[in-house]
């Protein structure tokens, strides 16, 4: 069974950087061919995809957060991790990592239970 578990702060100062971690259990995020990924969800919008993460360790993300995103894997803690930085209070949202096959269209086939993060000083 593989589970997906989303940490990090709840509460983040605007222009501060946000950093979540995703563990992985139940699979290696090395394993072909798989992408594990960031989406997000904001108050009364809908789904976001921030980026993926190959398993091979290549990176894609959205191009309206490219300047502020980065996502990055640590293979010894079977980990990947989202930072996204200069946050505002837009930022906001329920931050979920997400597994999908490696290929276009990008759909989750396993989800973490999601974090709030609230961007607020």
């Amino acid at each position: 069974q593989v589970q997906l578990q989303e940490s990090g702060p709840g509460l983040v100062k605007p222009s501060q950087t946000l950093s979540l971690t995703c563990t992985v259990s139940g699979a290696s995020i090395t394993t072909a061919y798989y992408a594990w990924g960031w989406i997000r969800q904001s108050p009364g919008k809908g789904l976001e995809w921030m980026g993926v993460m190959t398993y091979a360790g290549n990176t894609y993300v959205s191009p309206s957060l490219k300047s502020r995103t980065s996502i990055s894997g640590n293979t010894s803690k079977n980990q990947f991790s989202l930072q996204l930085s200069s946050v505002t209070p837009d930022d906001t949202a329920v931050y979920y990592c997400v597994r999908s096959l490696e290929r276009l269209p990008l759909i989750p086939n396993y989800w973490g239970q999601g974090t709030q993060v609230t961007v607020s000083s």
